[in-house]
């Protein structure tokens, strides 16, 4: 065998697998601040990233315990606020708050503290939602109102049964900046203009341009409504 066949055979050659146990699984979502109302109307904004959507259905995974999840299951309404990187410091000034009084221990250790006005924190501007008590953040490219239609609690086997809840909301009403509209359409979002905050690992990043044409694009969007 000639050593240009050997090199060729090298560096054509399968990566391997390593076995590992992270202790987190975030391999790169969306990120979403989520409003929410407490039942007396305290509004409150929570940055998180489990979050997945199927046709006008999400799925937002939270702690059971935290102040969103506990208002989202009392008032059974939120926003979905979309940023994009623009607006990453906001989100990274409540990273580490809570609107619980009193922190847990679990949360003090790790550095979080007790933050009443999320909106002024981040520097963002309440709106007012047309479907929902919730405030929309303006400043985001994109808002989503939203009602709850189940809570299911996950790891149900688990010691810590009901420390996570995945909440499935129904979007009733969008909101987007004219920015990232695509022209000449009336209901849809250019790809090309629009660049979520994506979370991976628990760091920012945003998204390049296209990097392949798609097959799936040649299906009109409306087919899915």
């Amino acid at each position: 065998m000639t050593s240009t066949s050997t090199e060729r055979r090298t560096t054509t050659a399968e990566p391997t697998h390593t076995v590992i146990d992270p202790a987190i699984l975030y391999f790169g979502t969306p990120v979403v601040l989520l409003s929410t109302t407490s039942p007396d109307g305290r509004p409150n904004l929570a940055p998180m990233s489990s979050v997945f959507w199927l046709g006008k259905t999400a799925v937002l995974g939270l702690g059971a315990r935290s102040q969103t999840a506990l208002n989202l299951a009392a008032t059974g309404e939120c926003v979905l606020n979309l940023p994009s990187p623009e607006q990453v410091d906001a989100v990274d000034r409540i990273a580490l708050t809570t609107g619980r009084d009193p922190v847990s221990d679990r949360k003090a250790a790790a550095g979080y503290r007790h933050e009443p006005d999320k909106f002024g924190r981040a520097g963002l501007t309440a709106a007012p939602s047309d479907t929902v008590a919730a405030p929309r953040a303006a400043e985001c490219p994109v808002n989503l109102e939203a009602r709850l239609v189940h809570a299911h609690p996950l790891e149900r086997d688990d010691p810590d049964a009901g420390s996570i809840v995945a909440f499935e909301v129904r979007v009733t009403r969008v909101h987007v900046h004219d920015a990232i509209r695509m022209p000449g359409t009336a209901h849809r979002v250019d790809p090309d203009r629009w660049r979520p905050l994506i979370m991976s690992f628990q760091r920012f990043y945003g998204l390049s341009g296209e990097v392949h044409p798609s097959r799936l694009a040649s299906i009109d969007e409306e087919w899915y409504r």
